[in-house]
């Protein structure tokens, strides 16, 4: 049988046709149709590229980057009691989890312990309860800390939570100097968006300082921060917003340590990052690139730092949790796999992928392996560890890299001039910014221009159901019990002492870890120790916005 070929057709000539609607980021910044070499005119490879493990360091801070070593896949993982926790841990590594990440309860992250009457009802929901040395020895029991990196997400009471990690390894026989792992240690960023501060900004940045000196000599592995984004971007912020402000934190820290007396290459190469992770592919791979070249100049050419590695910005990525939604959850293990996709083709050195039913509860031992499964099905499977920065030199990605760059830039002249991070957050000017930019997203959403899937568009009558952890009361009365056996058990007499050189320290221009540590090893609770902070330093008081 003979078969014609259908003639193929000339494409009719005319304007092309887009769809309706504005193109936008998901920040909503406009996107042009296309991109060419008009958007990169001036871009110079060494000064503003240059090739990986070089500065300015935007196609990443390895050489070989995922050639040489995977990203550390560390799921944040803690609910319940420590016996709870540690059994999660246990799991996570069973499956080829490579890091551990310690999500602790309102109450830790408040500094009360768990028979305070503020901690009712809270007690080990959202995160795993410590309140003594007694916790955390539970919490790593089983878990050789010199073989594991692990990282503490406490702010406020962190210099207490970081003692009683030093404590198990020292009960555990590992010397300080082979710990490795990050604790966030970010205050300012509690007062810009999350909102889980205990003391004032002054005092607050003092407790960081010392963590930084006494690591730079005893735990010179250990990350003593990690600035975060995550949470600011969480609050409403865009991801320009999200850069600038975490950058001109880190700035703040940098200027604290120097005026503390650090060299800042003594300090500087311990810190690192923390950022989200969000659904626009392009313009969150913009932003890690972008970050990793403005710090490389400010600390540089801003603050002279001369090691390498105090150039560097290392950064940790969690997807962004405020994408998730309690509709059609499945849907949310797509937008998980395109924002850890994200974060690998931004470079990041570590990776905490969200699970389908965290905008319902905590994620079960099912959806949290599936979470990591996308990790490992990344790394292994999508050729994206192929080679560093893959999209580096695309017209579209560099064009956004400047612009993020140009509007960090921006951000950092008007902080200045408001005098910096704390007079501006105290005239809440972050406040301002980042509920601003919620509000018009959510407008967005509400009018249909920003499509949210199976919210705002390809809705369903019925929705799925999905199996949810629930923490009962019961976890609550059983950790009084334990926090209640530990006070039976301990030396008052030796806690009392422990207690008041704390006290006397905070008083005085001393470093505090060391009597922290040593409260700690006492069994001094967390709200003991966090009281004797309180009666020197003060508390907080919010700034009010209208």
């Amino acid at each position: 049988m003979i078969r014609t070929q259908k003639r193929l057709q000339e494409p009719r000539r005319g304007k092309p046709v887009e769809r309706k609607g504005r193109f936008l980021t998901v920040s909503g910044a406009p996107v042009k149709g296309l991109y060419g070499p008009g958007d990169t005119a001036g871009l110079d490879y060494d000064r503003d590229l240059g090739d990986p493990g070089r500065f300015p360091f935007t196609r990443g801070i390895h050489r070989t980057m995922y050639r040489g070593r995977l990203w550390t896949m560390r799921q944040f993982a803690g609910f319940g009691t420590a016996e709870e926790t540690n059994a999660r841990f246990r799991y996570l590594l069973s499956e080829g989890q490579t890091g551990l990440s310690v999500a602790f309860d309102l109450p830790t992250l408040m500094g009360y312990d768990a028979d305070h009457p503020r901690a009712r009802g809270e007690v080990g929901v959202e995160g795993v309860a410590v309140s003594s040395l007694a916790d955390m020895e539970t919490l790593f029991d089983g878990i050789p800390l010199d073989q594991v990196t692990t990282s503490m997400t406490i702010n406020a009471p962190a210099i207490i939570l970081f003692a009683m990690y030093l404590a198990v390894a020292e009960k555990q026989g590992v010397p300080l100097d082979r710990l490795s792992g990050t604790i966030q240690n970010d205050i300012l960023k509690e007062y810009i968006a999350q909102n889980e501060w205990i003391f004032p900004p002054e005092p607050s940045m003092r407790l960081i300082t010392d963590m930084f000196a006494y690591c730079s000599e005893n735990v010179p592995c250990w990350n003593t921060i990690s600035i975060s984004g995550y949470h600011i971007r969480e609050a409403g912020a865009t991801a320009l917003q999200e850069l600038a402000f975490t950058l001109a934190n880190g700035r703040e820290y940098v200027r604290a340590g120097i005026a503390a007396g650090l060299d800042v290459d003594k300090f500087a190469p311990r810190l690192s990052f923390f950022f989200n992770s969000h659904n626009d592919l392009f313009e969150e791979v913009a932003k890690f690139r972008a970050a990793r070249r403005i710090w490389a100049r400010m600390m540089r050419e801003e603050f002279g730092a001369k090691d390498p590695r105090s150039w560097m910005l290392r950064f940790h990525a969690q997807t962004a949790g405020c994408s998730l939604t309690a509709q059609q959850p499945y849907n949310n293990v797509v937008r998980t796999t395109v924002q850890a996709l994200a974060a690998i083709l931004g470079g990041a050195q570590s990776l905490h992928t969200n699970s389908l039913d965290e905008a319902l509860a905590l994620p079960t031992e099912e959806t949290v392996r599936l979470a990591l499964r996308t990790q490992q099905i990344l790394a292994e499977e999508s050729g994206v560890a192929n080679t560093p920065d893959p999209l580096g030199g695309s017209y579209f990605v560099e064009s956004l890299t400047n612009q993020m760059e140009e509007g960090v830039r921006q951000y950092f002249r008007r902080i200045d001039e408001l005098g910096g991070v704390i007079p501006a957050l105290e005239q809440g000017f972050f406040q301002r910014e980042i509920a601003e930019a919620a509000y018009a997203y959510q407008q967005r959403v509400e009018s249909g221009e920003q499509v949210v899937v199976g919210v705002n568009a390809h809705t369903v009558a019925e929705e799925t159901p999905v199996s949810i952890l629930r923490i009962g009361p019961e976890i609550e009365a059983k950790q009084r019990q334990r926090l209640a056996r530990v006070r039976a058990r301990r030396d008052e007499e030796q806690v009392r002492r422990a207690l008041a050189s704390v006290r006397h320290a905070a008083a005085g221009p001393g470093n505090l870890v060391p009597p922290v540590l040593e409260a700690v090893k006492a069994y001094a609770t967390l709200g003991e120790i966090v009281d004797e902070l309180r009666a020197v330093f003060g508390e907080y008081d919010e700034v009010r916005i209208i």
